[in-house]
C-alpha cells in the first residue's frame, strides 16, 4: 500500500516538474533567444504575451515552419515534452474539460488516474469524435472547442509517430515487426503502420488506433501530415481551402480529393508528390468503408438484403471521392481479382492506365474473363455507369461537348437541372444525330459513347435509366432469364407487355441498336467470323447506319453462320417487327411517307402493307406520280424480301397457323422459309384460317417471285445464268422457260414444278393467266365462281373449265396461248393437273405405279391412262382422260408422246401448216389415210392408237352440242367421207326445194300489189 503511495506521488511530482518546464519564463526566454528569428517571421508566436507558456506552444505548432538548426533541435525536445501528457498542451484542458468527463475518459485532476497514460484520454476523447460522425443521433456530442482541439492534436502529431501517445505504445510491437528500416519518429512510420495494418498478423489493438487515426483523417486532411504537406500549393492554387467554405467541408478528406481530382481530370497540372498521397488516401477511403460515415448511417437504416437509396447516394459518392475509374487499382478487390486477366488480356496497355478497365470490359463474358473479376467489374461499373464523370477517358474526350450540349458543370460539382446520370444520356442522343438534325458530338467524343454503349448493353444493371424504369417488368416477365444479355432481350419480346415508362426506355435502347448493331457488343462477337468474311467493309465504317445488321441478315444462312450469331440476328429481325423505328434504315428512308400514307400505324409489319399496298395500287393504276417516295420504295423492297424468311416475320400468318406448324412442321427449323415451304406443302391439310392465310401468301409469292424466299435461295445461280436481266416480277416466267435445259440444277427444277403445281391449283395464283383470259373466265367459267367461297382454292376447276374451251376452240387468243402451255406442261407431268390427280389417284396408284414412280416425268402417266382407259371404272378420273383425249385432238403439241413419234413427219408433210386449232393433227390424219405417204412406224403406230382412243372416246362420251359434233367430225379418220356424205345430202336438200318452189301455187301481181 505504502509503495502504491509513493508511486502516485512520484507521478505527481513528476507531472509538475513538465508543466513547471512549459510555464517557466526560463524556458520561454530561452526560447526567445534561441529561436528569434523565427519569432519574427511568426506573426502569431510573435504576439503572444510573456509568461503565461503560450510562446512555447505557439512555436511547437508552427515547428514545421522553422528552418533555424538550433530552434528547431529545441522545439523538437520541448515537443516531446509537452506532448507526453495532454494536460501540458496549451489550451488542451481548458476546452476539453467537459468533454473528458462527459465521455468518462479519465479525470484531470493530479493522482486520480495515471498520467503516463494520459495517450489513453486523447484516444477515448478521438473514437468519441468518430462515434459521433457515425451516428445518426448521437447521445454524446463533443464540443466544437474540443473537437477543433482533438483534431490540432492530431494535425500537430502527425509528422512524428512518437507523439501519438496511444498510438505509438499501440503499434510499438508491428513497428518494429514491419517498419524497422523506416526512420524512427517521421511520418512515414504512419505510411508504414498503416500499410501493414491489413495484415491478419497486425495486432488487433494497432488495428484499431491505425482505424481511428483514419477515420479523423477523413474529417480533417490535415491529421495527415504527409499529404497537408505534399498538397499545400495544389491546394492553394486550385483555391481548394477557401477561406469562406465551413470548415467541416473544405477540411474533409473527401473535398481535398475531388477539388484535386477535378483540377487533374481538367488537364491541370498537380504535383507528382501530391497525386503520390492522393492515390495512397483514395486506395485507403476505397478499402475501409467504415471511413465514411456516410456510409455507415445509411447502411444502418436500410432493411436487410436491399440497399437504400441512402446507402446506394453514399457509395456513389465515395466511388466519387476515390475515382477508381482513373485508375484501377485503387479498388484493390478488383486488382487481386483481375491480375490474371490484365496479365493476359490486356498487357499491352501501362498499368495504372484507365483504359485498362475499358479493357476488362470488352473481355467480360469471354473465355480469357475469370468469375471473381467478373464480379468485381461489374460492382464497380454498376456505380460508373451513373455518373459519366467516373469514366476517366469519357470524361476528358466529351467535357467540352457536354458543357456545350448538356448544360454540365464541373467534375466535382453537380446540378439538380442536369443530375450525372442525365448527362450520359443527353451525350449519346446527340450522338446519333444527323448533320441535318445539327449540334453533333466531336468525333472523339462519339467514339466514347459508342464506347460506353457496347459496354453498357452486356448487362441491364450497366444502364441506370433501363433498371430504374423497368425493375418491376424484369421481375414480372425475366425472372428466369438469368444468362448474359437475356434479360434485355427478355424485355424485347415483352415490349408491348411492358409499362409504358420501361416500354420507351427498351424502345428508344432498341432503335439505337438498329441504328449501330455494334452496341449489341454480345451478338457482336458471336458474329465476329460471319463479320470478318462478308461485313468486314461495313464493320469498318465508323457511322453504321443499319448497314452491318442489314449485311449479317442477308448472310444469315451462310455454312460460315454459327448458331449463336443467327439466333442474335433472327431475335433482332423479330424485334423490328414490333416498330418500324427499330428498322433504321426503314425508318429513315420512309419516315415522312408513313406520316403521310399510314399515320396511325406503329406495327412495322403493319406498315411494310400499307405502303405495298399503295404502292401496288399507284403501279396498277398507272398513276404518274407515285405516292411512297423512290428512295422509301427502294428500302421497302429490302424489308419486304426480309420478311419472307421467316414465318415469325409475318405476325398474322404465324399465329393463324401456330396449332398447324406444331402439328405437323414441329421439328422443321424456321430459318430459310422452311416452316412456310411446309405449310405449302400440306396445304390440303391445314385449318380453315391458316389455309387462307398460305393461299393468300402464295398468291402474293406468284404475283412477286422474288418475294418467294425458296425459289430465289434454291434457283439463285439458275438465275444468274438464265435471267440476269428479267423482271422481278417475270423471274418465275423466267425459270419455267429454261426449265428443260440440259444445263438446269436439278434442285432448281424440282422447285420450279412445285410452283407450277401452285399456280395450276388456282388461275388466281398465275398472273399472266390470271391477266390473259380475264374476260374468258367469267364468260365460260362463271358458275365455277359462282359456288365458290371466298378465300377457298378452286383446285384447278377454272383452269380445266378453260381447257375444255380450248378444245372447242372458243378462247379468246391470249387466252388460248396460255392455256396451251399450261396443257402442254401437264401432259408431261400428270402432277401439274390438279383435277387429273385428285380423281385418278386411285387408278395412277394401281394402273401406272411404275410410271408415276418415275425421277423424271415425260407424260408416261398420261399414256398409261390412255391405253388403260378401258379399265378405269371411276366416271370422274374416265372423264378426266376423255378430257384429256379431246384436248389432244385440238393441237398434237399437247400429247407429247404422239407429238415425239411424229415430230419427222410433221417436218416432212406438215411444215407449211400453223399450229393450233387441230390442223397439225388434221394433216397427219390425211397422210395416213393417203397411200402414197409413208409415216414413220412410231408415228403411224400412234396416230392408229389414237384413233381407237378417240373412237372409244365418241362413243363413251358422245357430242354435247354442235361444236363438240362439229370437232369429232374434222378429227374422225373418216372425214372426208363423212364431210362427201354431207355435201352430197345437202345438194340433194336444195333441189328438192327447187322442185317444191315450183309446184306451189303462184300468186299474181296484182294480189301482190294490193
Amino acid at each position: 500500500m505504502c509503495n502504491i503511495l509513493l508511486l502516485c506521488m512520484s507521478r505527481k511530482l513528476l507531472w509538475n516538474y513538465k508543466l513547471n518546464l512549459t510555464t517557466d519564463p526560463k524556458f520561454e526566454s530561452v526560447a526567445r533567444e534561441v529561436c528569434k528569428s523565427t519569432i519574427a517571421e511568426i506573426k502569431e508566436c510573435a504576439d503572444e504575451p510573456v509568461g503565461k507558456g503560450f510562446l512555447v506552444s505557439c512555436l511547437v505548432d508552427h515547428r514545421g515552419n522553422i528552418t533555424e538548426y538550433q530552434c528547431h533541435q529545441y522545439i523538437t525536445k520541448m515537443t516531446a515534452i509537452i506532448f507526453s501528457d495532454y494536460r501540458l498542451i496549451c489550451g488542451f484542458m481548458d476546452d476539453c474539460k467537459a468533454d473528458i468527463n462527459l465521455l468518462k475518459c479519465g479525470s484531470i485532476r493530479p493522482g486520480e488516474k495515471d498520467a503516463h497514460s494520459q495517450g489513453e484520454v486523447v484516444a477515448c476523447l478521438e473514437k468519441g469524435l468518430v462515434k459521433e460522425a457515425e451516428e445518426t443521433d448521437p447521445r454524446i456530442q463533443v464540443s466544437d472547442q474540443c473537437k477543433k482541439a482533438i483534431l490540432r492534436v492530431a494535425e500537430l502529431s502527425s509528422d512524428d509517430f512518437h507523439l501519438d501517445r496511444h498510438l505509438y505504445f499501440a503499434c510499438r510491437d508491428d513497428r518494429e515487426r514491419f517498419c524497422e528500416n523506416v526512420t524512427a519518429g517521421s511520418a512515414l512510420h504512419h505510411q508504414c503502420t498503416e500499410a501493414h495494418s491489413t495484415i491478419p498478423m497486425c495486432l488487433l489493438q494497432c488495428r484499431d488506433a491505425l482505424t481511428t487515426r483514419q477515420k479523423l483523417i477523413a474529417q480533417d486532411y490535415k491529421v495527415s501530415y504527409s499529404l497537408a504537406k505534399s498538397c499545400k500549393s495544389d491546394l492553394k492554387k486550385y483555391r481548394c481551402n477557401v477561406e469562406n467554405l465551413p470548415r467541416s467541408r473544405e477540411a474533409r478528406l473527401s473535398y481535398l480529393l475531388m477539388c484535386l481530382e477535378s483540377a487533374v481530370h481538367r488537364g491541370r497540372q498537380v504535383s507528382s508528390e501530391c497525386q503520390g498521397e492522393m492515390l495512397d488516401y483514395r486506395r485507403m477511403l476505397m478499402e475501409d468503408f467504415s471511413l465514411s460515415p456516410e456510409i455507415i448511417l445509411s447502411f444502418v437504416r436500410g432493411e436487410k438484403g436491399n440497399v437504400g437509396p441512402n446507402c446506394q447516394q453514399a457509395l456513389q459518392t465515395l466511388i466519387q471521392e476515390t475515382d477508381p475509374g482513373a485508375d484501377y487499382r485503387i479498388d484493390r478487390a478488383l486488382n487481386e481479382a483481375c491480375e490474371s486477366v490484365i496479365q493476359t488480356a490486356c498487357k499491352h496497355i501501362r498499368s495504372g492506365d484507365p483504359m485498362i478497365l475499358s479493357c476488362l470490359m470488352e473481355h467480360l463474358y469471354t473465355e480469357k474473363m475469370v468469375e471473381d473479376c467478373e464480379h468485381r467489374l461489374l460492382e464497380l461499373q454498376y456505380f460508373i455507369s451513373r455518373d459519366w464523370k467516373l469514366d476517366t477517358v469519357l470524361y476528358r474526350k466529351c467535357q467540352g461537348d457536354a458543357s456545350r450540349l448538356c448544360h454540365t458543370h464541373g467534375w466535382n460539382e453537380t446540378s439538380e437541372l442536369m443530375p450525372p446520370g442525365a448527362v450520359f444520356s443527353c451525350l449519346y442522343r446527340h450522338a446519333y444525330r444527323t448533320e441535318e438534325q445539327g449540334r453533333r458530338l466531336s468525333r472523339e467524343c462519339r467514339a466514347e459513347v459508342q464506347r460506353i454503349l457496347h459496354q453498357r448493353a452486356m448487362d441491364v444493371k450497366l444502364d441506370p435509366a433501363l433498371q430504374d424504369k423497368c425493375m418491376i417488368d424484369l421481375g414480372k416477365w425475366c425472372s428466369e432469364k438469368t444468362e448474359t444479355g437475356q434479360e434485355l432481350e427478355c424485355l424485347q419480346d415483352h415490349l408491348d407487355d411492358l409499362v409504358s415508362d420501361c416500354r420507351d426506355i427498351v424502345g428508344n435502347l432498341t432503335e439505337l441498336e438498329s441504328e449501330d448493331i455494334q452496341i449489341e457488343a454480345l451478338l457482336m462477337r458471336a458474329c465476329e467470323p460471319i463479320i470478318q468474311t462478308f461485313c468486314h467493309e461495313v464493320a469498318d465504317n465508323q457511322i453504321d447506319s443499319g448497314d452491318l445488321m442489314e449485311c449479317l441478315i442477308q448472310n444469315k444462312h451462310q455454312k460460315e453462320m454459327n448458331e449463336k450469331c443467327a439466333i442474335g440476328v433472327t431475335h433482332f429481325q423479330l424485334v423490328q417487327m414490333k416498330d418500324f423505328r427499330f428498322s433504321y434504315k426503314f425508318k429513315m428512308a420512309c419516315k415522312e411517307d408513313v406520316l403521310k400514307l399510314c399515320p396511325n400505324i406503329k406495327k412495322k409489319v403493319d406498315v411494310v402493307i400499307c405502303l405495298s399496298t399503295t404502292v401496288r395500287n399507284d403501279t396498277l393504276q398507272d398513276a404518274k406520280e407515285h405516292r411512297v417516295s423512290l428512295k422509301c420504295r427502294k428500302q421497302l423492297r429490302v424489308e419486304e424480301l426480309e420478311m419472307t424468311e421467316d414465318i415469325r416475320l409475318e405476325p398474322e400468318l404465324y399465329e393463324a397457323c401456330k396449332s398447324d406448324i406444331k402439328n405437323y412442321c414441329q421439328n422443321v427449323p424456321y430459318g430459310n422459309a422452311q416452316i412456310i415451304e411446309c405449310l405449302k406443302e400440306i396445304k390440303k391439310q391445314l385449318s380453315t384460317r391458316c389455309h387462307q392465310k398460305v393461299f393468300k401468301l402464295q398468291e402474293t409469292e406468284m404475283m412477286d417471285p422474288e418475294l418467294d424466299y425458296t425459289l430465289m435461295r434454291v434457283c439463285k445461280q439458275m438465275i444468274k445464268r438464265f435471267c440476269p436481266e428479267a423482271d422481278s416480277k417475270n423471274m418465275l416466267q423466267c425459270l419455267k422457260q429454261n426449265k428443260n435445259s440440259e444445263v438446269m440444277d436439278p434442285k432448281c427444277k424440282q422447285m420450279i414444278t412445285k410452283r407450277q403445281i401452285t399456280q395450276n391449283t388456282d388461275y388466281r395464283l398465275n398472273p399472266v393467266l390470271r391477266k390473259a383470259c380475264k374476260a374468258d373466265i367469267p364468260k365460260f367459267c362463271q358458275n365455277i365462281l359462282n359456288r365458290a367461297k371466298d378465300d377457298t382454292e378452286l383446285e384447278g376447276q377454272v383452269i380445266s373449265c378453260l381447257k375444255l374451251k380450248y378444245a372447242d376452240q372458243r378462247l379468246s387468243p391470249d387466252c388460248e396461248d396460255q392455256i396451251r402451255v399450261i396443257i402442254q406442261e401437264s401432259a408431261l407431268d400428270y402432277r401439274l393437273d390438279p383435277q387429273l390427280q385428285m380423281h385418278c389417284s386411285d387408278e395412277i396408284s394401281s394402273l401406272c405405279a411404275e410410271e408415276a414412280a418415275a425421277q423424271e416425268q415425260t407424260g408416261q402417266v398420261e399414256e398409261c391412262l390412255k391405253v388403260n382407259l378401258l379399265k378405269i371404272k371411276t366416271e370422274m378420273c374416265k372423264k378426266e382422260v376423255l378430257n384429256m383425249l379431246k384436248e389432244s385432238k385440238a393441237d398434237i403439241f399437247v400429247d407429247p408422246v404422239l407429238h415425239t413419234a411424229c415430230a419427222l413427219d410433221i417436218k416432212h408433210h406438215c411444215a407449211a401448216i400453223p399450229p393450233g386449232r387441230g390442223r397439225q393433227m388434221s394433216c397427219l390424219m390425211e397422210a395416213l389415210e393417203d397411200k402414197r405417204v409413208r409415216l414413220q412406224p412410231e408415228c403411224k403406230k400412234r396416230l392408229n392408237d389414237r384413233i381407237e382412243m378417240w373412237s372409244y372416246a365418241a362413243k363413251v362420251a358422245p357430242a354435247e352440242g354442235f361444236s363438240d359434233l362439229a370437232m369429232q367430225v374434222m378429227t374422225s379418220p373418216s372425214k372426208n367421207y363423212i364431210l362427201s356424205v354431207i355435201t352430197v345430202g345437202i345438194c340433194v336438200l336444195f333441189l328438192i326445194g327447187l322442185m317444191c318452189g315450183r309446184i306451189t301455187k303462184r300468186v299474181t301481181r296484182e294480189l301482190k300489189d294490193r
